[in-house]
């Protein structure tokens, strides 16, 4: 019998005892008790014919009268109820016998105090043990090892053609050794997959999972790290321990830079716990002891910042780089996504991947549900092209805040603002296509003007950059032009085109004056363990010619978008207009205005 059958009927067998015993002790309580009379009122009434029974204990007599009452009497000890003219051929008399019932008096007074303090003990003790274990489990590996229910295979996962070709390597590897043994080659020991958040990694790796057919375990690189020290070393040695039972096999480790970041930092010296973690798994992936059998693969979008050691060959000697998908792969995931959803046979999936440019494929997820549940808000039951195109809005801008009420002097405002954003826009970028203009205000913006390139780009020139500061400052410059003052509602464009224009002149050379040098450590590359020992890049003299510089840049632009407003001041003001009576304005009418 399992303990947890046996534990059950103790708890059921305790408690039917206790029941018992709180049962006979607070059982009269609740009973209406006999009335005390004398012998001789009993006899009275056994004269008078009114007794229905007597019940004799010892001695106590309890006689039941017709009517129900109860009466109780004792009598002297050793003489017979005849005495007092009490007869069994009038009434049925009832003798108890002394020795009947003496058992349970016995068990509820003192067996059974016994064995419910037996009971609490035993209890207690197996709480105690629960707790040892779980204390002796504390350095134990939290890995979960995958299920076969509700698998995924690379069929799951749209675009991603060469990550996935060089994931089945390690797949082919796995169901068939021999085939690469045979001719000498051995399959990299660690797999780094590498992008942007959302781009697929996690579920690349599911995929290997479910294609390989081996056992899988995945761990978030988080919990390996705990407060106490060698925690972390203790459940990584576990994880591989586990892995090598269970080989061939594949540890999947997510978000790696949570534990692999550069060592050395000076923050906690060689005891940092997470540094001890990291040692351990450099030394599981390639010391003494290996299992050429497990195969590790880890996801992160922050491989700047990891130890050089991971990243040596005979380790994570292999970067699967994951982009952001194109035109043709999101086609692909749209479809995938809308496999189980009653879509119309109209919807131009080609159309609404126009319109999800430098959407990853979380986010093409995140589209379809929107357009989902708003289709379900109207009561639709199929879900139309215009809920894709209002679900892409509301991923990409936010969603609509109509209860947001302007003055007629602020909407006019936002209305020549976006106007000018639109204008300048179709001016000067040819390879976008104007899609909206509107005066509703979307997440934090009291408008908005969305345009999207014809195609995808993965390449940008100076002049690209010029006129993205241009289409910013375009609506600074209309309220100016238009009102001859300036208000906050271009203080997101003044920090985008600033930011725009220090990338062009410290990052991209793109400044005549300061030739082609870096003059700025990139963003993405700065991180507290590093940040502590740099030093200036340039000098103050460099620094006054930076921003020299790219205050040039943004003034030009500036310029620009001027001399495109004053020559369309007609359509600035037709446009604009129009916006003030419908708030917002679509693709093919802005193609007959502009």
């Amino acid at each position: 019998m399992k303990p947890n059958q046996i534990r059950t009927i103790v708890t059921i067998i305790i408690s039917l005892l206790l029941a018992s015993a709180l049962y006979n002790f607070f059982g009269p309580l609740f009973s209406k008790p006999p009335k005390d009379v004398s012998i001789s009122e009993i006899a009275k009434d056994y004269q008078d014919g009114t007794i229905d029974k007597i019940n004799l204990n010892n001695d106590e007599i309890l006689a039941t009268l017709k009517d129900g009452t109860k009466l109780k009497a004792y009598k002297e000890q050793g003489i017979s109820l005849v005495k007092y003219g009490i007869t069994p051929d009038k009434v049925d008399i009832n003798v108890k016998n002394p020795d009947s019932g003496a058992f349970w008096p016995t068990f509820l007074s003192v067996i059974l105090p016994f064995l419910l303090i037996g009971g609490f003990i035993y209890f207690m003790l197996r709480q105690a043990q629960g707790a040892n274990v779980k204390a002796m489990s504390f350095g134990k590996s939290t890995a979960r090892l995958a299920g076969l229910k509700n698998k995924t295979t690379f069929n799951d996962v749209a675009g991603l053609k060469e990550p996935k070709e060089e994931l089945m390597e390690v797949v082919e590897f796995l169901k068939s050794p021999g085939k690469f043994k045979l001719i000498g080659a051995e399959i990299p020991k660690g797999v780094l997959l590498v992008g942007a958040p959302g781009v697929g990694k996690t579920l690349l790796a599911r995929a290997v999972a479910g294609e390989a057919g081996v056992p899988f375990f995945s761990i978030s690189a988080s919990e390996f790290v705990e407060m106490f020290v060698g925690v972390g070393a203790s459940r990584v040695r576990d994880m591989f321990n586990k892995a090598k039972r269970n080989a061939p096999c594949v540890i999947f480790i997510d978000e790696l830079d949570a534990i692999g970041r550069q060592r050395g930092a000076g923050l906690g010296g060689s005891h940092d716990e997470r540094e001890q973690t990291l040692n351990q798994i450099l030394v599981e992936m390639d010391g003494f002891e290996t299992d050429t059998r497990v195969i590790i693969l880890a996801a992160t979008n922050r491989p700047d910042v990891l130890d050089p050691a991971l990243l040596r060959p005979g380790r994570f000697d292999r970067r699967v780089v994951l982009s952001l998908p194109d035109k043709k792969e999101r086609v692909e995931i749209l479809q995938i996504h809308m496999r189980n959803k009653p879509v119309e046979k109209s919807v131009d999936i080609s159309r609404v991947a126009s319109n999800t440019v430098g959407m990853s494929g979380a986010d093409l997820k995140n589209v379809v549900n929107e357009a989902a549940i708003l289709a379900a808000r109207k009561g639709q039951k199929t879900i139309t092209e215009l809920n894709f195109m209002e679900s892409v809005e509301k991923v990409t801008l936010g969603p609509e805040r109509r209860s947001k009420v302007m003055s007629n002097e602020e909407k006019k405002i936002a209305a020549y603002h976006e106007s000018g954003h639109a204008i300048v826009g179709k001016a000067l970028k040819l390879d976008e296509s104007l899609q909206k203009v509107s005066i509703i205000s979307r997440g934090m913006a009291l408008g908005y003007t969305w345009s999207m390139p014809n195609e995808d780009r993965y390449m940008r020139s100076q002049e690209d950059f010029e006129n993205d500061i241009a289409q910013l400052l375009a609506g600074r410059v209309a309220e100016k032009m238009i009102f001859n003052k300036l208000t906050t509602g271009a203080s997101n464009d003044l920090e985008r085109a600033t930011k725009i224009a220090k990338d062009m002149v410290q990052v991209y050379g793109m400044s005549e004056a300061i030739g082609p040098v870096v003059v700025a450590q990139r963003d993405e590359l700065v991180f507290l363990g590093r940040e502590l020992g740099e030093h200036k890049v340039h000098s103050e003299k460099m620094a006054a010619l930076i921003d020299s510089e790219v205050e040039k840049v943004i003034l030009e632009s500036e310029k620009k978008a001027k001399n495109i407003l004053t020559h369309d001041k007609t359509k600035l003001k037709k446009l604009a207009e129009l916006l003030l009576k419908k708030e917002t304005i679509e693709h093919d009418e802005l193609e007959k205005i502009i």
